[in-house]
């Protein structure tokens, strides 16, 4: 039968392990290409969502901010999340499968191999396959980018158009106002010229009579 000083020993070895495993994997996660969500859960594509409920619940209990001193932990356990979030997410997930399928389809052609080709399963291009889909995801990603700066682009000059459109509003109704408010005052002045008009030529008929 082991000791104390055994049994101490074997905890902080096994403790010592499980800190390294957890700092190891932390460090993978944020080391992965953020857009690719099953890089990060370190998942490959065609997986079930049953295998990414697992595969989330095993590393997120390993890293989780909780059961680490690791001061990365909180950003590697918000990616991981993120990345099993858009995994769960039909739409997201479709749009990631499409990328590795355009991805795979390219680099066959540009290979000239057929799709039954033995290489196909190979861990080089499985690798060439992850970096071509990292291209794609990353052309796409820029290309949103430009779409949404174009968007807000477009939605502010929209809502300048609004305020000028506004503005100029205002300052109808604002001048109609006046011109209501001082029609007294013109149409007393308009009488006073009518009649300093009229006595004009009531002196210049007296004078020509």
């Amino acid at each position: 039968m082991a000791d104390n000083g055994e049994i101490d020993i074997d905890l902080l070895l096994s403790k010592e392990s499980s800190d390294l495993n957890k700092d190891k994997e932390i460090e993978r996660i944020l080391n992965t290409f953020r857009l690719d969500a099953y890089s990060v859960l370190d998942l490959q594509p065609g997986c079930t969502t049953k295998d990414i409920r697992l595969q989330y619940r095993k590393k997120s209990l390993l890293i989780h901010p909780d059961k680490t001193a690791n001061k990365q932990a909180p950003d590697a356990f918000d990616r991981l999340k993120k990345a099993e979030d858009e995994l769960q997410d039909e739409k997201k997930r479709a749009f990631l499968d499409q990328s590795f399928s355009d991805a795979r389809r390219l680099l066959i052609q540009e290979k000239k191999w057929s799709i039954d080709d033995e290489r196909l399963k190979g861990d080089e291009f499985l690798s060439e396959w992850r970096d071509k889909t990292r291209d794609i995801l990353v052309e796409n990603e820029l290309r949103r980018r430009k779409l949404a700066n174009i968007q807000m682009e477009e939605e502010g000059r929209q809502k300048r158009k609004a305020e000028e459109m506004a503005e100029e509003k205002k300052k109808n109704i604002e001048a109609k106002k006046s011109w209501e408010e001082n029609r007294d005052m013109r149409v007393g002045k308009w009488r006073e010229y009518q009649k300093v008009i009229s006595k004009k030529k009531r002196k210049k008929t007296d004078i020509l009579g």
